[in-house]
């Protein structure tokens, strides 16, 4: 799979705490979906992955392969707007096809709260 292009991630702490004020939320699987708009004109995808929840370096690695990827394969459904993917607690007790089915349940309400006009 092609590496997810830089201008699709979000890296500027502004907007990060852009997202966390004004964000719609989803919460399951041991991951939070924050949403908000954007003006750049596609979706943007920000990671928040702690460390307190996967102490492994590898594990949290792992589990940003797996956001990544996933959100490329949906973001053409996407509106413009931007996504940061935060871990939870429960996050460590979850193997890779329940990661999978948490990110596609959220990516389904991501894309009917926001719908691409």
């Amino acid at each position: 799979m092609a590496k997810l292009r830089r201008a699709m991630r979000m890296n500027n702490p502004s907007d990060f705490s852009r997202v966390f004020r004004q964000a719609k939320r989803s919460s399951n699987g041991g991951l939070t979906v924050l949403t908000v708009k954007n003006s750049v004109g596609y979706p943007r995808l920000g990671l928040a992955i702690a460390k307190k929840h996967l102490k492994l370096a590898s594990r949290r690695n792992r589990l940003k392969r797996i956001i990544r990827a996933s959100f490329q394969q949906h973001q053409f459904e996407f509106a413009n707007i931007d996504i940061v993917v935060l871990s939870r607690a429960d996050v460590g007790q979850c193997d890779s096809a329940q990661i999978w089915a948490a990110l596609e349940r959220h990516w389904g309400v991501v894309i009917t709260q926001w719908q691409k006009s």
